[in-house]
């Protein structure tokens, strides 16, 4: 059997020799059916000249085939690990209650029928009085707002329900387990009679005030009734989405230790009073009615709908209705239980239901929604009429005999498939603009066109209630792309990859790996310009309809910037019963995932100059205040727009996070404290102390990125200019540099020569870019390897020469390896280029006749088996490691990484956040003292390239060049490569797609030779790299890999708790490094560093003047440019070379001013005695069955 990561070789070597499996007939291909379509002869060997076959594609019906073939592996897999036979670990056991355990479950139930059935009727009265009497026994009745005074001409009553009904999903068997350790829920629903209602019950509100009447008499029955209940309980209520008027008791059975069965249910049990048979009329609840009258309308103004408040009322009609629709669906549709168990635990992992952390607002108590998903995938829909307005079109059913996997997906795709329309990917579904009538057996209830005034339409199969009347559609629109990002995992992931894991059980709540920008609102001070008492009263409460105009405010203003928009809280607790109304959570989180095609331009664009005085002007200037101005632009035009005002790219980035702010502020009067984000935290650990920049600003540098590739083309211009004065033309030069790939971890900045003496000198650092000059080929190189060594240094001399005579201010000199092992077959000259500027350029001579000079020193006699080459010994055994160890060199340096280059320069271009992500990730790898030493920079970028890349959605066009998954901000990236690698599996490798594989196919490939180090812990394979180990050679070893997992795994849970933290500091904390587990650490002097302003916490006062006068001591400009000098890290490269084998270093290489060291584990045991063992050793005894061993042990002499 092959494994997942087996190259192809290694699977063509796993079939016996002696089978045909290798003839060159099984590289046709031979249709689905083992025939060719269309071919009804074989095809001679003699077809062509070369004897081989026409190999013909697949045509479109086999393509079909191989596609349901495909699906349909998928479903049986889904299917075995969702309902294993005898797995333990199975998805849909582990979510779903032990029904075979409910006796004691249901011995309450009775009981509690029994006692609302023998309830003693309560006569007419005032709601005042009533609600007096019931609070001396510690009951507040929840009155919704406003609440009833003593002018209330109306009265409230008791009598016992008409009927009970165990409703909800436990009737059902469809209820499906909560995050956060919440209780199943069993519906108790209790039917109020209707002769406590009257007619004209649905005005203002009084039908919920009766309703909450009724629901706090029943509190009072059952805390009267607890001693003949079976067993003790508590008493709570508790309200959907915060919503008074969707208030229910809570009871809470305490099942004694005799009843061990139901105590392992955790459940607790909703009574929720709903309307039968209703006295009121339905027509007067049409979405298109406004039921709440204000007793200041004049005959001018006209009535608001209320369709939130009359859906609500609809929904006290619906129980018993759902209940029979949703046992008809299960008699039904065999496979409609577990697809819809799959649907809630999908839903559930992604915050669409309940739970204690972070949830999306609009899901609470939507369990009938999902399941009316399933309805409509499968039955079809009402087709919408014209009079509506909306385009939505007649979804035809799938029918009853797909698999729960087919209906699962179905409903994603419902959700969120997309469709190409005009040359753009849109949305198959849109919530905004179609509406979605669930087939219903009575037609339409209310006319189609009544619901018009909603945001989004979805009508359940009883053509009674629209689901989404009180979801937001920026939430809509999350639940959209997460749809989308679930798709991609199942369509795009091979045969052999397992997307159950991702789709089902992992976690996908957090929000900093969730939302490219998270803002922490605080709520309590909010004053909103548009809500009314009127919307306060479609709504529930001035809060609810507070945080739906900030929706609203937001979707507007952000409009294309964002993909989607979501407000994050718990969903709601339950309270006392001497509370009656819940309490609203006064801060939320704003959750926003960017369209990076659009999300960071500097102007929004309004309407046109003549349209001054339309509505389109008035709306406009009415969203952004004092921000919108009339401005001219270059092509002539004259329009309303808005301009944001950035000096960096960092602050670009932040747009929208400063649209945020300022459509609080100015809608609801949220001041920008009370709005807290984190990018400005992230983005100063990237950013070099203010002390040091105004020393930079004062120079003059150049600064950023762009300045230092407009400095290497320059360069380049220079070079190629000099070709007449060379033996040899430059063909190429190559830049193999972080810094010109746009991943370097700081900003690059250009001090001129002249004045680098103002810098001090723990921050004079000169970093330095690589680059590779190829020559022309020649056969005037000499054929030995010393030789081209020697020949090197003389085109670096005279490349010297020449561009410090042809450009003025520039500066070069020759540079041998900073190592004392020097190797004279290796490559270690190079040229060093300080330009007039200020850039550093590190230049090396690539010439491709050393990679077979050096294979015929490791291999001279590759025409003979292994098994008949000679041993080598002495010399030649020193001198072929010595070739191992060059060759390994080069094609590092001169085959990896200019195509590592391209591909990581690529991304940066492709995904605007990839080059930040990259440069967050190496500050992170570099604060815990791995980068560079243990973990090298392209390591580094590969995985953040594999978190960018691994949805692998195909490229088609602008449209889908970004996978819906890949990250749109720094922040985004770093916490989705965190949680990366806290799971991630080191031991099985990785495979990073990149993208410009297929660009460099024809490029010459190495072969795949093994690394020099047998310690080897990652493996992260490109297509240029098979073997995984390129960037990995010189670590982490296991030691090291387990420790990143650690590190991991705090940050992660500290990036979590940043989620309810109140500090606005606490971001700076994922990078302090702890020390408490070396077994050393060595303190350095910080003053005598170079990088000492790159350090995480750094310390202003090491380059502050000390002395009386700041210009006492002038250092010589020309001898303090030394590119690339960093006395610290060159001390720790020869600690860790001199004991290695004694020590494991680590070292923070941007400023630290400390080295730690963990003893190597091999020498804590004793190993035998032996001569010039390198090491320092102490005897010891140790008894092996009954005699003494002479053993030695190690001992360290730091």
């Amino acid at each position: 059997m092959v494994s997942e990561h087996s190259s192809p070789g290694e699977s063509d070597r796993s079939q016996p020799s002696g089978s045909d499996h290798g003839s060159d007939d099984d590289d046709d291909w031979q249709g689905v059916d083992g025939t060719q379509q269309g071919d009804t002869h074989a095809v001679p060997d003699t077809a062509t000249p070369s004897g081989s076959h026409i190999v013909k594609p697949p045509t479109g019906e086999e393509l079909r085939k191989i596609k349901d073939a495909t699906d349909l592996y998928r479903s049986t897999a889904f299917k075995m690990q969702a309902r294993p036979l005898t797995s333990p670990y199975a998805l849909l056991p582990n979510v779903r209650p032990r029904y075979d355990k409910t006796q004691p479950l249901d011995n309450f139930l009775m009981s509690l029928h029994k006692v609302f059935m023998s309830a003693s009727p309560v006569s007419p009265q005032h709601p005042l009085h009533a609600s007096k009497s019931l609070a001396n026994n510690g009951i507040a009745v929840p009155y919704v707002r406003p609440p009833p005074t003593e002018d209330t001409n109306w009265k409230v009553s008791f009598e016992k329900p008409s009927e009970i009904v165990l409703a909800g999903s436990w009737a059902t068997k469809t209820a499906v387990k909560a995050k956060d350790s919440v209780k199943f829920e069993v519906d108790l629903a209790v039917e109020m009679p209707h002769s406590l209602f009257q007619e004209k019950d649905y005005l203002n509100g009084r039908l919920f005030q009766k309703r909450a009447y009724y629901l706090a008499v029943l509190a009072s029955i059952v805390a009267e009734a607890k001693s003949t209940l079976p067993c003790a309980c508590e008493l709570l209520f508790e309200s959907t989405s915060g919503d008074p008027r969707q208030t229910f008791l809570v009871l809470r059975p305490q099942f004694d230790d005799t009843q061990k069965s139901a105590s392992k249910l955790d459940v607790q049990v909703r009574i929720i009073p709903y309307l039968g048979n209703s006295p009121i009329p339905l027509q007067k609840l049409s979405p298109a009615r406004s039921n709440i009258r204000s007793t200041t309308l004049d005959s001018r103004q006209t009535e608001e709908f209320t369709p939130i408040y009359n859906t609500i009322c609809m929904l006290m009609t619906t129980p018993k209705a759902h209940l029979l629709h949703i046992h008809a669906l299960k008699q039904s549709i065999p496979a409609f239980a577990d697809a819809l168990t799959l649907l809630r635990v999908w839903a559930n992992q992604r915050g669409y239901g309940l739970g204690s952390r972070l949830c999306v607002r609009g899901f609470e108590g939507k369990g009938i929604w999902w399941a009316s998903i399933l309805d409509l995938v499968v039955n079809g829909e009402e087709p919408p009429p014209v009079s509506l307005g909306r385009a939505g079109a007649k979804r035809k059913p799938l029918g009853k005999g797909l698999s729960s996997y087919q209906l699962f997906k179905a409903a994603l795709d419902f959700l969120g498939a997309l469709r190409h329309h005009t040359y753009v990917l849109k949305a198959r579904h849109n919530f905004k603009d179609e509406a979605v009538f669930v087939k219903s057996k009575e037609g339409h209830r209310f006319p189609p066109a009544s619901y018009a005034s909603h945001e989004a339409v979805f009508v359940d199969a009883t053509s009674s209630v629209n689901l989404l009347a009180d979801v937001p559609l920026s939430s809509l629109d999350l639940l959209r792309y997460d749809a989308q990002a679930t798709l991609e995992a199942l369509d795009h992931s091979t045969i052999t990859e397992d997307p159950f894991k991702i789709v089902f059980l992992k976690e996908h709540r957090d929000v900093f790996g969730r939302f490219d920008v998270v803002a922490r609102v605080d709520l309590s001070a909010a004053e909103s310009r548009t809500v009314n008492a009127h919307r306060a009263a479609d709504h529930g409460s001035a809060y609810n309809a507070t945080v739906a105009a900030l929706i609203a405010t937001l979707r507007h203003g952000l409009g294309n910037r964002a993909k989607a928009i979501a407000i994050l809280h718990p969903s709601s607790d339950a309270r006392p019963m001497s509370q009656a109304h819940p309490t609203q959570p006064s801060t939320f989180h704003v959750g926003v995932i960017l369209d990076c095609q659009h999300a960071f331009r500097l102007v929004d664009h309004g309407p046109p100059a003549e349209e001054q005085e339309s509505d389109r002007t008035r709306q406009f200037r009415e969203l952004w205040g004092e921000k919108a101005e009339l401005r001219r632009f270059k092509d002539g035009s004259i329009v309303e727009s808005v301009v944001w005002e950035v000096k960096n790219a960092d602050e670009r980035a932040q747009i929208p996070s400063m649209i945020i702010r300022h459509l609080l502020s100015r809608h609801l009067g949220i001041a920008g404290g009370a709005v807290h984000t984190w990018q400005s935290q992230f983005d100063t650990l990237l950013r070099l102390p203010e002390s040091i920049s105004s020393v930079y600003q004062a120079s003059s540098s150049a600064v950023g990125f762009k300045a230092a590739m407009s400095s290497f083309d320059t360069l380049v211009k220079h070079i190629k200019a000099l070709d007449d004065q060379f033996p040899l033309a430059v063909l190429n030069v190559s830049p193999i540099s972080p810094t010109l790939r746009y991943t370097d971890v700081f900003v690059p900045v250009a001090v001129p020569v002249a004045a680098r003496s103002s810098l001090p000198k723990s921050a004079s650092y000169l970093p330095v870019m690589d680059v590779i000059i190829e020559f022309e080929k020649s056969a005037r190189w000499p054929d030995d390897l010393r030789a081209i060594q020697k020949t090197k240094l003389a085109f670096f001399e005279r490349l010297a020469s020449l561009l410090m005579s042809a450009v003025k201010g520039l500066q070069a000199s020759v540079v041998l390896g900073q190592r004392p092992e020097q190797l004279e077959i290796q490559d270690e000259a190079a040229l060093d280029i300080v330009t007039a500027e200020g850039w550093a350029f590190r230049a090396r001579i690539w010439h491709d006749r050393e990679a077979t000079l050096l294979e015929r020193i490791i291999n001279d006699q590759p025409h003979l088996p292994k098994a008949l080459r000679r041993n080598t010994s002495g010399e030649d055994a020193y001198e072929r490691q010595a070739a191992l160890h060059a060759r390994e060199v080069y094609t590092r340096r001169f085959i990896h990484s200019p195509r590592h280059h391209r591909a990581i320069a690529a991304l940066s271009h492709r995904f605007s956040a990839f080059a930040s992500t990259v440069r967050l990730t190496k500050r992170w790898f570099a604060s815990h003292w791995l980068l560079g030493g243990h973990v090298t920079e392209e390591a580094v970028e590969l995985l953040c390239a594999y978190v960018f890349l691994r949805s692998r959605a195909p490229l088609a066009g602008d449209a889908a060049s970004h996978a819906t998954s890949a990250p749109g901000s720094k922040e985004r990236g770093f916490a989705q490569v965190v949680e990366f690698l806290k799971d991630w599996d080191w031991t099985e490798g990785l495979v990073v797609p990149l993208d410009n594989a297929e660009q460099n196919a024809n490029a010459p490939q190495p072969g795949p030779h093994p690394s020099t180090s047998q310690d080897v812990a990652w493996s992260l394979v490109t297509p240029f790299d098979s073997e995984g180990h390129m960037w990995t050679s010189t670590g982490p070893n296991a030691v090291v890999a387990r420790r990143i997992t650690s590190l991991a795994k705090a940050t992660w849970d500290s990036l979590r708790g940043m989620e309810t933290a109140e500090s606005s500091g606490s971001c700076k904390r994922l990078f302090h490094h702890p020390v408490d587990h070396y077994d050393l650490v060595i303190q350095l002097n910080p003053a005598l560093s170079t990088r000492s302003h790159q350090k995480l916490d750094v310390d202003p006062s090491l380059w502050a003047p000390k002395g009386k006068y700041v210009n006492a001591i002038v250092r010589d400009p020309a001898v303090s440019v030394m590119p690339g000098f960093d006395p610290a890290v060159m001390f720790y490269d020869d600690l860790s070379h001199v004991y290695k084998d004694t020590v494991l270093l680590f070292y923070d290489p941007l400023g630290g001013d400390r080295i730690g060291a963990v003893w190597q584990p091999n020498l804590r045991s004793a190993r035998p005695f032996r001569v010039l063992g390198g090491f320092t050793s102490i005897p010891v005894e140790k008894r092996l069955g009954g005699s003494l061993v002479s053993l030695v042990i190690s001992h360290s002499t730091s």
